[in-house]
C-alpha cells in the first residue's frame, strides 16, 4: 500500500485557522486538563496535539503515532513510528484517543482489532473520536478520475462507519466543518503532491491530465466547505 504523506502539509489541514477551528471543537466533547494523557492515531505532523500541548502544557506529553515519520513532526510531543495495532498492545491508558481521517487505510478485520484494543486502552470515563470525510455530497474538488476513487472511497468508508458504531455500540454523532478558501495554484499543488489518498494510485498523465481539468473547471480562488463526520465513543 502506498502511503499518504503530504495530507498535513502547507494544506488547509495544516493552518493555523483549521488546527484553532478544530482544537475548539474537540473542546465541546473532552473535558482537558494537565493529567489529560492523549493518544493520536495516525498522527502525520500532529499539529493537532501540539497545539493542544502547547495549550494545556499536560504533564505527560501527548503521543502521535503513524507509520511514516515526517522530518517536519512536532517537537513537543512523543511520537512513533509504529502500527498502531501493535502499539495498542502495549495496554498504556489514556483519557482520549483520536483517529483522524484514518480508519480507510484498515481492512475489517484489523479495524475490530484497533477498536477492541483502543477501548481497552481507554481510562475511565476517557473517549475515542473518530473522524472520517462525509460521505454523501462531499464537496471536496476534483477531476473526473479523482473523483471517481473518492466516491470509491467513501462508499468503503460508509461500510466501514456501520463495523464501527456496530462494534462501539453506544456512540454519538457529530459533523465538523470548515470553510475552505483556497487558490486554484494552491490546490493544483496540493493535487500534485496526492494530498489525499484517492490520488495515490493515478498515473502521473491521469494527474497532468486532472490538472487540466481542475484548472478549466474552477475559478483563480475556490472556496467549499470540508465536512468531517464524526463517531464519539465515551467508556
Amino acid at each position: 500500500m502506498k502511503k499518504l504523506k503530504n495530507w498535513d502539509n502547507k494544506t488547509w489541514l495544516s493552518s493555523k485557522s483549521y488546527i484553532s477551528q478544530f482544537n475548539k471543537f474537540l473542546k465541546t466533547k473532552i473535558s482537558f486538563n494537565k493529567n489529560s494523557k492523549i493518544l493520536d492515531i495516525g498522527c502525520g505532523r500532529a499539529n493537532i496535539i501540539s497545539t493542544l500541548q502547547k495549550k494545556y502544557k499536560f504533564k505527560d506529553k501527548p503521543i502521535g503515532i503513524d507509520v511514516v515519520a515526517s522530518k517536519d513532526v512536532k517537537k513537543n510531543i512523543l511520537f512513533k513510528r509504529i502500527d498502531a495495532l501493535k502499539y495498542l498492545k502495549k495496554q498504556k491508558k489514556y483519557d482520549f484517543i483520536l483517529i483522524k481521517q484514518t480508519v480507510h487505510f484498515f481492512s475489517k478485520t484489523n479495524l475490530n482489532s484497533l477498536l477492541n484494543l483502543a477501548k481497552k486502552s481507554l481510562n475511565p470515563k476517557g473517549k475515542i473520536l473518530i473522524f472520517s470525510l462525509k460521505m454523501k455530497n462531499n464537496k471536496i474538488p476534483c477531476f473526473k478520475k479523482m473523483k471517481k476513487n473518492l466516491e470509491k472511497s467513501l462508499k468503503r468508508d460508509e461500510y466501514l462507519l456501520k463495523i464501527i458504531k456496530k462494534n462501539l455500540r453506544k456512540t454519538k454523532n457529530f459533523n465538523f466543518n470548515f470553510n475552505v478558501i483556497i487558490s486554484k495554484k494552491k490546490y493544483l499543488w496540493m493535487i500534485r503532491s496526492r494530498y489525499i489518498s484517492c490520488l495515490l494510485d493515478l498515473k502521473k498523465r491521469e494527474i497532468n491530465s486532472g490538472l487540466d481539468e481542475i484548472r478549466f473547471k474552477y475559478k483563480n480562488i475556490i472556496k467549499f466547505v470540508d465536512t468531517l463526520k464524526c463517531i464519539s465513543f465515551s467508556k
